[in-house]
This record gives C-alpha cells, sequence and structure tokens, in this order.
C-alpha cells in the first residue's frame, strides 16, 4: 500500500517517470526493513541494464536518425504517394503506407510523428484536409513504428522475459500490416462522407518505377536488417550496428545529404533519448525485485484466476488494464512494470511468450494516440500547432479500428504466430 501511494502520488505530483519508479522500489525496500535491502538499490540500477541485446537500442535510434536526416522521409512519401495518391483520401493513403516503409528504419513512434507531422500534415492541409484529420491520420500510422520491427519495445521485452527478440520481430509484421490494412480501408470509407480530396491523374507505371528507384536503398535498410536476424545470421545488436553503417554509407556517399558535421547533433539526440529510456529501466529493475521479492506477479495472476478460469476472459481483463494504464503513463514504464506481472499469468493459461508479448506492446502502443499523455499527441501537437483535443475528436476511428485490430490480434494467435512457425521460431 506505501509503495502505491508513493507511485501514484508521486506521479500526480509530475515526477519524471524514471524517477517515480527508483523512488517507489526504494520505498519498498524500506518498507521490507533492514540496511541489506538498501544495498539492492544500486546493484539492482546497474543489473537492470547489464543485457547485451540493450545495445541494439541506442543504435536502432541512431540508425533511423541518420535515415530521417538524410532525407529519405520525402524519398519514402514519393514511393507511397505514387503508389496511393490517385484515390479519393490519396494524401491520407500515402501517410499510412509511408508509416509501413519508414516504419522499419526508426522503430519508434515518436520519431515517426514527429518526421511526418513535419512533412505530410502540411502538404495534406495544403491540398485540402482539415489540419485535425492530418494529424489524427498521422497519429494512427506512427504507432505502425514500434509494431512492424526493427521495435525498440520488442528488445526490451524480450531482453526482460527472455524471449526471442528474432521470434518477436517476426511476429509483429502481420499485425502492423493489419493496421494499416485497416485505417487505410477506414479512410477509404470515409473518403466521400468527409469529401476527402482526390489525387490528380490515375495510376502511372512510370512515376513508380522512377520513385521506387530513388528510395529503393531506403526500402532495402529494414530488409537487410530483419533478413541478418529473422535467417540467424546475425543477432539483433549486431544488425543494428550494421543498420548505423548502412545508414551513414548511404547519407554521406550515396545521397550526400548529409554533412559529418550532422552526427553530433545526432548522437547527442540518440543519446538523450537513449538515456531517459534506460533511466526508466533501470529504476524499474528496483520496483521489480521488490515485486517479485513479495511475490507480487504470482498474487496478481491468482487473483484474476480466482475471478475466472477462462481463458479469453483473463485475456479480455488484461487488455482493458494495459489499454487504461496506457492512458497515464509511459509506455517504456507500463512494459517494464507490468510485463513480469502478467506473463505469468498468460503463462498459466497457455499462452505463447511471443503471443503474449505482441498482444502486450500492441496495446501499449495504442496508448501513445490516447489523451492524457499520449506522446504522439503532443509531438504532433507541439510540431503542427494543432489542439490536443481536435486531433483527438478526429482520431477516434481510427482508434476503435486499431482496437478492433488488437482484438483480433489477442483472440486469434495463429495470426500473431504464424509468420515464427514459417521462419522456424
Amino acid at each position: 500500500m506505501i509503495v502505491a501511494l508513493a507511485f501514484f502520488g508521486l506521479l500526480i505530483l509530475g515526477l519524471p517517470i524514471g524517477y517515480v519508479l527508483g523512488i517507489a522500489g526504494v520505498t519498498g525496500l524500506l518498507q521490507l526493513g533492514g540496511p541489506e535491502f538498501l544495498t539492492m538499490a544500486p546493484r539492482r540500477f546497474f543489473e537492470g541494464l547489464d543485457l547485451f541485446t540493450f545495445m541494439a537500442m541506442p543504435l536502432f535510434i541512431l540508425a533511423g536518425e541518420i535515415m530521417n536526416r538524410s532525407g529519405i522521409t520525402s524519398r519514402l512519401i514519393d514511393f507511397a504517394n505514387a503508389l496511393v495518391g490517385y484515390l479519393r483520401g490519396g494524401l491520407a493513403h500515402s501517410n499510412m503506407l509511408a508509416s509501413v516503409l519508414f516504419s522499419g528504419m526508426t522503430g519508434a513512434a515518436v520519431s515517426d510523428a514527429a518526421a511526418f507531422g513535419n512533412t505530410m500534415v502540411p502538404a495534406m492541409v495544403k491540398q485540402g484536409y482539415t489540419r485535425p484529420f492530418a494529424c489524427a491520420v498521422t497519429a494512427a500510422g506512427s504507432i505502425i513504428g514500434p509494431t512492424i520491427p526493427p521495435s525498440n519495445l520488442m528488445v526490451i521485452y524480450g531482453s526482460l522475459m527472455g524471449v526471442s527478440i528474432a521470434g518477436l520481430f517476426a511476429a509483429g509484421i502481420l499485425p502492423g500490416l493489419l493496421i494499416a490494412l485497416f485505417c487505410m480501408c477506414l479512410i477509404a470509407a470515409l473518403g466521400r462522407r468527409l469529401n476527402l480530396p482526390k489525387g490528380e491523374g490515375g495510376p502511372s507505371l512510370k512515376l513508380i518505377l522512377s520513385t521506387f528507384r530513388s528510395s529503393l536503398l531506403a526500402i532495402l535498410m529494414p530488409v537487410m536488417i530483419l533478413g541478418a536476424i529473422l535467417f540467424g545470421i546475425t543477432t539483433p545488436t549486431e544488425a543494428a550496428s550494421l543498420a548505423v553503417l548502412y545508414a551513414l554509407l548511404v547519407g554521406t556517399v550515396i545521397y550526400r545529404s548529409l554533412k559529418w558535421s550532422d552526427l553530433f547533433d545526432m548522437l547527442e539526440r540518440t543519446a538523450r533519448i537513449t538515456g531517459v529510456v534506460f533511466l526508466i529501466i533501470a529504476s524499474a529493475s528496483i520496483l521489480g525485485w521488490w515485486m517479485t521479492f513479495v511475490q507480487l506477479p504470482q498474487m496478481v495472476a491468482a487473483s484474476f484466476l480466482a475471478l475466472t478460469t477462462n481463458p479469453e476472459a483473463i485475456i479480455g481483463m488484461i487488455l482493458l488494464l494495459l489499454l487504461a494504464i496506457g492512458l497515464f503513463m509511459d509506455i517504456n514504464a507500463a512494459l517494464i512494470i507490468l510485463a513480469p506481472v502478467l506473463v505469468p499469468l498468460t503463462n498459466a493459461i497457455g499462452m505463447d511468450p511471443v503471443h503474449a508479448g505482441i498482444m502486450i506492446i500492441l496495446a501499449l502502443n495504442i496508448s501513445l494516440m490516447t489523451p492524457p499523455v499520449g506522446a504522439c499527441l503532443f509531438v504532433l501537437s507541439s510540431v503542427t500547432g494543432e489542439k490536443i483535443e481536435r486531433i483527438s475528436g478526429a482520431l477516434w476511428p481510427f482508434l476503435l479500428v486499431q482496437v478492433g485490430v488488437l482484438m483480433l490480434i489477442a483472440f486469434w494467435p495463429d495470426l500473431t504466430l504464424f509468420v515464427p512457425r514459417l521462419l522456424g521460431f
């Protein structure tokens, strides 16, 4: 009770989540009594980060920064626009398709929201879309980034829970594509009702081929990363370092749009983003040790199973819990805290660890676009100048569609596990 009061009290006061987790964890250690428990705090702080696979995260972030700074975004948008831009709501379709292509480079929804908020939203407004709708489409597409690999959340989950990161990467492909497909179907359905602008002309094979040629090197990057990991050529960390090298060569030698003087800014931004995430992970490991010591995961699992033993009902309760927690908490912190609590429960009902991981990650990804703390909403609001409440008002149809995809993924395990099984995971 004291730990819960410390946690939620500090959270309400607005203290950064990394500090909240650390203080709550130390409070739990003090509650156990004796100075010998306090010595666990610094030990767990450092041991929480002592995982080789965590090295992949800053490397993937840096690779995304390099590709973003190299002008890759505009090339991918041109290719997406050549494919679907002639349809009614063409730029909205292009926005969603470009999110799929861009997701293989960053693995972070906030990066996608910032990139497309600066490029696609102004272009959509200029063509006649309302700014809230343009922001809503961008927010809906941004969560494809951490769903289709490489995904930083998958690296965290796999490292903490001992689940194959390559298996998680493989399992994330179909859910990410389904989100894009269902959102594009929604855009098509809204096309006439909202009188969305229609692109000029029709499909042009010449334009498709020319834009594909100019964006080919960008498209090859996620193919290279995933191929190397899924076929066992490299570990995720080694693939991430290759991605950085590839991005540097493309940006400086081939496209020549990147200067070596830009490298310091990109390294600084990478260090800042990584530092925030690693502080959360390290602090959460203190709280996680306390939860394990007092057997909180087992108690939560027992309380859920006491209510019902029906697997579908338990999955439904887990989803409600994740979506509710995501409304108020940073998703990295929520994943680090809740995964050790919920995974024993999913194991108890016979859920595959990879399937459970994708379900948890997708549920938390959706919370990136829900107020009051949806990170993508804040990024888009700051980039475009649009009010969060207006973006949220235009966003709800996309939220319903994505929750529908989440339900499909949660209750149809073969859909998630098809690709991992095909590749032998």
